[in-house]
């Protein structure tokens, strides 16, 4: 299928959550590059918020692409881009930490490219079943990985102790991971202010026989219900059929935005 007629039912949203006053997350809906980010920044005092939407404006400029490789490769551009601003926005700020987690799915030519730093996430539904296909940069999750504790011990680990973001060193490293896709997948990218609150089972009941600004909304309304600890921000995005789509697909490109 040519990347020209691939149709998406995406949308999107952002809210601050009820505990914290300010939303430090950031998101970004492109379904005409095939392109859709979720970035939830850290420091505080402004820089948070401002990271995230760094990143988002960096990725926001990447062009619709003649292959899929292109396209993976203007997206890492956009990225390391956007480190390099944020390293020298925490140098302007007295050698500040700040950052943000970037978790960016691309799709193009029936294969779609996750690209990821930080403990936000990308999951992909189909038949049924819901895999995650990116991997917490956490200090719990490497523990596991290492043997040191089990997976229900992690549970009780801290959760803000990330090993990998956007704008904290010089000298980034993302993690990737490809694949095909198929008319009918969904897929899923969020900030942990939404996978605190919501299981896997919650988010395949949320998307299941919904559009995708529906299933946005069911899984911010869940996750607000439980509480809202953190700033939460959820994407959907939906291949359609080729055929009998279009119509909805244009007019699903814009991100939906909740206060």
């Amino acid at each position: 299928m040519d990347a020209s007629t691939q149709n998406f039912d995406a949308s999107g949203v952002t809210h601050a959550g009820k505990v914290r006053e300010r939303n430090e997350d950031s998101c970004l809906v492109r379904n005409d590059v095939g392109l859709w980010a979720v970035a939830d920044g850290m420091g505080g005092h402004e820089a948070g918020d401002l990271a995230s939407r760094t990143l988002v404006e960096s990725l926001n400029s990447v062009c619709k692409p003649e292959a899929a490789h292109d396209l993976l490769q203007h997206c890492e551009s956009g990225i390391r881009r956007a480190n390099r601003q944020i390293v020298d926005l925490g140098r302007a700020r007295g050698g500040a930490i700040i950052g943000t987690t970037a978790a960016v799915l691309l799709i193009r030519n029936c294969h779609y490219a996750c690209v990821w730093a930080g403990d936000s996430r990308i999951y992909s539904i189909n038949d049924g079943g819901i895999k995650q296909l990116s991997r917490d940069h956490t200090e719990a999750e490497e523990l596991v990985a290492s043997g040191w504790v089990s997976r229900e011990e992690a549970e009780q680990w801290p959760r803000n102790l990330i090993t990998r973001a956007v704008g904290v060193t010089e000298h980034l490293e993302l993690d990737i991971a490809t694949g095909e896709t198929s008319p009918g997948d969904i897929f899923v990218v969020c900030s942990d202010g939404l996978t605190r609150h919501l299981s896997d089972d919650d988010i395949i009941e949320c998307v299941t026989g919904r559009e995708a600004r529906n299933a946005c909304e069911a899984m911010l309304e869940l996750a607000l219900e439980r509480g809202g600890a953190d700033n939460i921000t959820v994407i959907v995005v939906r291949l359609l059929p080729l055929l009998a789509s279009r119509s909805r697909a244009a007019g699903s490109s814009t991100m939906g935005v909740a206060e």
